[in-house]
């Protein structure tokens, strides 16, 4: 982690296509039965990034991040051209995270080897469960030989590798989950993201909840696992460094950093949000999501934005305290005041303060505790009063 904690410049590129949806995914992602005209997306990245760079001016590049999507099913061409188009418009100095996710389904080890050859240095894999009928049930479409398989293969190729857990399954109990963890971190690198089985509307498992076909834990069942999450990572040594990422120190993910720390970010590819200053002001922009009308978009006007707004300097600050209470090391406060144009209220923070939510890190530092982190949408919407 850098010790100046700044938070830096991302590029997200969001690959859009997967070989099957999950039932628990909101996430912008397609299935095509016929195969995806990669050359034609890679040229649409390169445009969008190119107008991108002309909105941000010039910047050095912190991170890369190959989003999706199952980006694992890009061919390491693709892959090279992004990168190359990226370095081609900001500074990318060596040695930078470059991130690519990638599903247990669809790792090859030829492609692991092209993706390491153009660039990239971190490996996320999407593995949600160490045990086949979970697997099953959430959709996946691998087994756990082949998840332990994927890992392996990452380790033995990237520099850096993390991977996905989901928990808070259906029937799920704490001895069952801790056994699971201890498994993952046995064969974890340095970095885990473990997740609570959320439903999301519009999804198939929502309207399979709704009707009964499954129940999940309740809320103090979710939150006993929640605790027993924190404690076993970090006797581990992997500590929770936000909400639910957990990583050796040092090892944790610089592109997400950039976002938890507010930081700004372009992002490029169809759904694909971005942050950034553009003539002194923050703004947001919001791709086209349907994989081909934004590359249709992009080939007639050099990009697919079609949605975003300018924050106003309430909306910054609200956002900053929702992304920088995710994280262990907190906000700087002095920050948060720059943003507002106005201190935390003293009083408010007193009375958070005395119920165990907040607590100072030293006098210029304000940090979510665990209790507050469980409730931490609340606990922000009462602070940015």
């Amino acid at each position: 982690m850098n010790l100046d904690r700044s938070p830096g410049f991302g590029v997200y590129v969001h690959w859009p296509f997967c070989a099957a949806k999950c039932p628990y995914c909101d996430f912008n992602s397609h299935v095509r039965h016929q195969p995806v005209d990669q050359e034609r997306f890679a040229r649409a990245f390169e445009a969008e990034l190119a107008t991108m760079r002309a909105r941000t001016g010039p910047r050095e590049v912190t991170s890369i991040f190959l989003g999706g999507g199952t980006p694992s099913l890009m061919k390491p061409e693709t892959v090279g051209a992004v990168l190359e188009a990226v370095a081609k418009n900001w500074t990318v100095p060596s040695g930078i995270e470059v991130t690519l996710e990638a599903n247990p389904s669809s790792v090859e080890a030829e492609r692991f080897k092209g993706y390491r050859a153009a660039g990239v240095n971190r490996v996320s894999l999407g593995v949600q469960a160490l045990n086949d009928r979970d697997l099953k049930f959430l959709g996946r479409l691998h087994n756990v030989s082949e998840a332990l398989a994927a890992i392996e293969l990452a380790r033995a190729t990237f520099p850096r590798l993390s991977f996905d857990l989901i928990y808070a399954r259906p029937g799920q109990t704490p001895e069952a989950w801790a056994a699971e963890l201890e498994e993952a971190i046995g064969h974890a690198a340095d970095h885990l993201s473990l997740y609570q089985l959320t439903l999301e509307e519009g999804t198939p498992f929502f309207a399979l909840h709704k009707a009964g076909k499954f129940h999940l834990p309740d809320a103090d069942h979710a939150a006993d696992l929640y605790q027993l999450t924190q404690d076993v990572t970090a006797a581990h040594g992997l500590p929770a460094y936000e909400i639910s990422n957990h990583a050796r120190p040092g090892a944790e993910s610089r592109h997400n950093l950039t976002y938890w720390r507010y930081g700004e970010y372009a992002g490029v590819g169809p759904g694909a949000h971005g942050r950034f200053v553009e003539g002194g002001t923050r703004i947001v922009t919001i791709a086209e999501r349907m994989p081909e009308r934004w590359a249709e978009l992009v080939e007639t006007q050099g990009h697919g934005v079609t949605g975003g707004e300018v924050l106003t300097r309430s909306e910054e600050a609200d956002e900053f305290l929702l992304m920088g209470l995710r994280l262990a090391e907190g906000i700087d406060l002095a920050r948060y005041e720059a943003l507002s144009g106005r201190g935390l209220s003293s009083a408010r923070l007193s009375i958070l303060q005395e119920e165990g939510l907040v607590a100072p890190i030293g006098n210029s530092r304000l940090r979510a505790t665990p209790a507050g982190m469980i409730v931490l949408d609340a606990l922000v919407a009462d602070l940015a009063r």
